[in-house]
């Protein structure tokens, strides 16, 4: 079955290829490094690096209070950390600059996979959430790299999308020691796509071991005091194409009730920031762009947040934060940073890639789901109006984030038992 899945990747190939130049249209990050995604790329000379593969943004945010613990604990081991998109790469450079290699994940063909392993001549391989590549994990099964499923998650979309490669997919997940699941429900899901019961461990979710920023609530009052300490503000995360122009129509209706209310909005990726921009001028708000102002000023009933990595400061600065992703079928963001900083959170219905967090948070009071585009404005002007509702779901929300903690510290002690063996 792995050669009738290689045979179908070759086949493939070119309409990957394309899809990558297309991407590259609205994002030139995409045409840059194309080598190292078939695993050309020179050679850092390392000898038993510790790898890390990481897909993109959210991945990287999850892995990084992973990746520190592993820097302490193995000083002298080189560390790799591999990603899919663009946006990962620059997250991976402003967490970590030049104290760790980054090199794109190959695509799954056996001659890339085998020239990208040769390069990095990992002696460990920590794959987070869920990555799942016959070919690559043959190789390394086949070289004697022990590997790990770090924070695996498997949502049942992802189960279903696995159905007509379930024999594959199984062979490929007897390849791995150890899956380090975030619940109890990806477990069974990973049961059910084939992991043995003794290869799988809940450990919990890593999200929560993420690093609060110790400025960021001085930040966020700080901001607020040059918007304006008393008006009403509230943030809209991680937003998606579909969910923009809902966000905006929502800030429309609460202007109504409070004149002076500012939104601060954050695209998912940096090919909508001008798109963005561009809607909030054409529906005649009065607005500044983080690029070009900085920050808001008290006239400004829009400020556009067009860059990455900047989130915490501005949750920190929010009433309550709106978490994309969730109103269109993306699956959803993480929504623990603003749980983190003790802000009421909204959703909406899409939140599959994010279940557990999401609906503790829901079932315990800290956050709640907007049942549509048309209802994200009333939401949040009610809470807008409820000082006391908003300080009560705040309070909730940062328990629950606070009581999850501990998921790194399972996982880097399994990671010691792997390398001692």
């Amino acid at each position: 079955m792995r050669y009738l899945y290689t045979f179908a990747m070759y086949l493939a190939m070119p309409l990957i290829v394309l899809r990558l130049l297309l991407r590259g249209v609205r994002s030139p990050p995409y045409h840059r490094r194309w080598s190292e995604r078939f695993g050309f790329f020179d050679a850092p000379g390392f000898n038993g690096s510790l790898w890390v593969h990481a897909v993109s943004v959210g991945e990287v945010n999850a892995a990084e209070p992973l990746i520190k613990a592993l820097r302490k604990d193995y000083p002298n081991a080189p560390l790799v950390i591999s990603t899919v998109t663009p946006t990962g790469m620059a997250r991976v450079h402003q967490l970590f600059g030049d104290a760790v290699f980054h090199v794109y994940l190959p695509y799954d063909l056996p001659f890339a996979v085998n020239r990208f392993l040769q390069r990095i001549r990992p002696q460990l391989a920590l794959i987070v959430e869920t990555e799942i590549w016959p070919n690559l994990y043959h190789a390394c099964h086949k070289r004697g790299v022990p590997m790990m499923i770090v924070n695996a998650r498997l949502s049942d979309r992802s189960l279903r999308g696995y159905r007509f490669l379930r024999g594959t997919v199984r062979s490929a997940l007897r390849c791995v020691q150890v899956i380090a699941a975030q619940s109890v429900a990806d477990a069974a899901r990973y049961r059910l796509l084939g992991a043995e019961p003794q290869q799988i461990v809940v450990s919990g979710n890593m999200k929560f071991d993420m690093r609060i920023p110790p400025d960021a609530a001085a930040a966020g009052a700080s901001m607020r005091r040059q918007w304006g300490c008393e008006r009403p503000v509230w943030m809209a995360a991680s937003t998606h194409e579909g969910e923009e122009l809902a966000v905006l129509d929502a800030h429309l209706q609460v202007l109504k009730q409070f004149p002076d209310a500012l939104l601060l909005i954050a695209p998912r990726h940096p090919e909508r920031f001008k798109l963005v921009e561009h809607a909030v001028h054409t529906l005649g708000f009065s607005m500044a762009t983080h690029s070009a102002d900085g920050l808001p000023a008290a006239s400004h009933q829009v400020f556009l947040i067009d860059a990455m990595g900047l989130l915490m400061p501005f949750y920190a600065a929010a009433d309550l934060a709106f978490v994309g992703g969730s109103l269109v079928p993306i699956g959803g963001h993480n929504v623990l940073e603003p749980a983190a900083l003790a802000r009421p959170v909204l959703v909406g219905p899409h939140t599959f890639n994010f279940a557990e967090i999401t609906l503790t948070l829901i079932r315990e009071g800290g956050a709640e789901c907007v049942d549509s585009s048309d209802q994200l404005g009333a939401d949040v002007l009610r809470l807008l109006l409820d000082d006391e509702k908003r300080a009560q779901m705040g309070r909730v929300a940062h328990q629950v984030f606070d009581r999850e903690r501990g998921a790194v510290r399972r996982v880097t002690q399994m990671v010691d038992a792997l390398l001692q063996e």
